[in-house]
């Protein structure tokens, strides 16, 4: 899967993107559903983009992180930097990951693009915040 190849929207041009980000795309790493997860969401964003992240948590550290969505290829490089961020992280780091965090890291987002960072984020914390609230 190449972001650059079918995930971004006719016109638009994909920005130069970190090396993660090409390995995510081309290797599908953290991308896909996951089965019996810790903590799981799911958020449809104002732009009709849907996301969703699923979270492994052991001993209180991310072990395993996915995203699924059926978004732009700057929706995909915004899960798959959220992704990266928080994987291999402890919970109260991965909480402190931010939309703007997920801009500085893919750097060439346009403006008109920002809200798929926040679309990731929040489905990344929403997903921690499942996990967190099982009993």
């Amino acid at each position: 899967m190449d972001a650059r190849n079918g995930y971004v929207s006719e016109g638009d041009e994909f920005p130069a993107i970190p090396e993660f980000i090409d390995d995510v795309m081309r290797n599908n790493k953290y991308f896909g559903q996951m089965n019996d997860p810790s903590g799981s969401a799911y958020i449809k964003g104002a732009c009709g983009d849907q996301m969703e992240f699923y979270i492994v948590v052991e001993g209180g550290t991310i072990t395993d992180v996915r995203f699924y969505t059926d978004g732009c290829g700057y929706t995909m490089a915004c899960g798959a930097t959220a992704s990266h961020l928080a994987a291999g992280k402890p919970i109260s780091e991965a909480l402190s990951i931010s939309a703007g965090q997920v801009l500085a890291e893919l750097e060439t987002i346009p403006e008109s693009h920002t809200h798929c960072a926040i679309l990731a984020v929040s489905a990344l914390y929403k997903a921690i915040a499942d996990y967190l609230l099982k009993p």
